[in-house]
């Protein structure tokens, strides 16, 4: 089993070739090729390859799958006896990419 781990936007995944990554919106169009250069730690069945703080030569092959949007939060402000009162809501986007290759070069 192929997997890595890469960092996008500030946070860590976990990516195996095959599946999708929901990842934090990046500007690119689907259907588009982006390549992920900040791998982390690399691992090939037995063989670990932990990066000091990346893997040289590492890098995750994806295409864009989808633009989407994530859940609605709601955002509730109050103080009491003052009638003070605040209703709001936010989604934040979310792109999903397909790791189509995990390369060491």
């Amino acid at each position: 089993m192929k997997y890595a781990i890469v960092e996008t936007g500030g946070k860590q995944y976990r990516a195996e070739e095959g599946k999708t990554l929901t990842v934090d919106l990046l500007p690119a169009k689907v259907g588009d090729s982006v390549i992920l250069k900040s791998v982390l730690l690399v691992v090939d069945d037995d063989k670990v390859i932990v990066g000091s703080p990346n893997v040289n030569g590492a890098s995750l092959k994806t295409t864009v799958v989808d633009q989407i949007k994530g859940e609605k939060i709601l955002v509730f402000k109050y103080k009491p006896k003052n009638n003070y009162r605040r209703h709001t809501g936010h989604r934040q986007k979310y792109t999903q990419l397909l790791v189509e290759s995990i390369s060491m070069e």
